[in-house]
């Protein structure tokens, strides 16, 4: 006993980790790999009637749209309290506020008021934009503040509606990245420690959407994929170049996540924006970009789509689908819980209907198979719009001025 003990040490020791390190951390958006897959494991497969347990609620955090992200024993989210968007630290043990920091005005655009933003950590700070264009990091454990942006005063910032700054910025190295828009640049990367200004990709200007970046390597090339109201491209990560664009118009909800997987990009918007396949490829030094498909299969607003294995599944306009990735064939449809987002754990979907209700769903091609509902008490059921988390064995549902934390932990 005392050998194998020592051995985990020793081995742990060699790393630079401590035995309980949890690697890796659901520090961003959609999670480190920003695909909104949960590292978690020995998750209830099955819920009992009328959900899982309850193990806290906490409240007074304002309202908004952000999800939540985790360093140490600490929860971050955002919401307008007492007239300020503010970045908010809450105890993973009991849900209660550490600390609150105001990062700019209150209310939004579109008749959403709130901020948008999942703030970004990594471990020593935390980064948050609120819905105005306010870019603030400051101190994981005090909150103190460390620097301070605005997409539009500094970086001439632009957005293609007027729905406000929706985008959870990018931490990537040394470095975070967000895109601004505009005329200076689509896509910025700052220093992360003093915000200094490292690049703004002057040869993509297009106006801000409202989703978030993903950072990806294609043929040795690593880059940031950006999808705008007007294309996807690709941004180089150490010089801010444009690397590859192609055109692919959406006039409002362009909101999802990029979905990158074996050399396809796969984007949807709402309304008329439909979902598109690309296939890009680097050789010879250029980059080289085919089209797949086009076509309504995903109509996609807020809740993004997420990739298991050769598939994407998303709840779009009309419930919960199941896709082809590389063909755009529809495997399967079914209403569920409405249009909302996902999460995915443990070979399972945890689908967040915008109207208050959550399904276990299996996460297979074969069809829809439901595994337990439940309806959270206190819920808006005016638009349920942060994503889902699960992390750590708990379940984090994020409501106006709520957040719910259930045990789906397997006893």
């Amino acid at each position: 006993m005392f050998c194998g003990l020592a051995g985990v040490l020793l081995l742990c020791a060699l790393k630079g980790q401590a035995p309980n390190h949890r690697d890796p951390e659901w520090n961003q958006w959609r999670g480190p790999n920003r695909d909104g897959h949960s590292p978690d494991t020995g998750l209830l497969k099955q819920w009992p009637e009328g959900g899982p347990p309850l193990a806290w609620k906490a409240t007074k955090i304002g309202a908004g749209f952000s999800s939540v992200t985790f360093a140490k024993d600490h929860i971050f989210t955002m919401g307008d309290v007492d007239e300020s968007s503010v970045l908010l630290a809450l105890n993973v043990k009991d849900g209660k506020i550490h600390w609150s920091v105001k990062v700019g005005e209150p209310g939004g655009g579109g008749g959403y008021p709130g901020p948008r933003c999942t703030p970004a950590t990594d471990g020593k700070l935390v980064f948050a934009l609120g819905q105005h264009g306010e870019l603030v990091c400051v101190d994981a454990e005090s909150g103190q503040e460390r620097w301070r942006k605005h997409l539009k005063r500094s970086f001439d910032g632009k957005l293609m509606s007027n729905w406000g700054y929706c985008e959870s910025p990018l931490l990537d190295g040394d470095h975070l990245i967000c895109t601004p828009g505009g005329s200076k640049g689509t896509v910025l990367a700052l220093k992360k420690e003093r915000g200094d200004s490292v690049w703004q990709s002057e040869d993509l200007k297009d106006a801000a959407a409202y989703g978030s970046l993903i950072a990806v390597e294609i043929g040795g090339v690593r880059q940031y994929i950006v999808l705008t109201e007007k294309a996807v491209a690709g941004i180089d990560s150490t010089r801010g170049t444009l690397l590859w664009r192609v055109d692919r118009q959406s006039r409002a909800a362009v909101a999802a996540t990029p979905i990158w997987y074996d050399g396809f990009v796969f984007t949807s918007a709402s309304y008329e924006g439909g979902c598109q396949c690309f296939k890009v490829a680097f050789a010879d030094g250029e980059f080289s970009i085919e089209k797949i498909y086009s076509g309504r299969q995903m109509t996609i607003s807020h809740g993004g789509a997420i990739r298991v294995g050769n598939h994407v599944y998303s709840l779009a306009h009309r419930g919960l689908k199941c896709v082809e990735l590389k063909t755009g064939k529809e495997v399967w449809g079914a209403r569920s819980v409405g249009q909302g987002s996902l999460a995915y754990a443990d070979g399972h979907f945890y689908a967040w209907g915008q109207q208050g209700k959550m399904a276990l769903v299996e996460a297979t091609p074969s069809g829809y198979n439901e595994r337990g509902l439940l309806k959270p008490p206190g819920v808006t059921k005016r638009g349920a719009f942060a994503h889902p988390t699960v992390f750590g064995g708990k379940l984090y549902i994020r409501d106006q001025n709520i957040l719910l934390c259930y045990d789906v932990k397997a006893k």
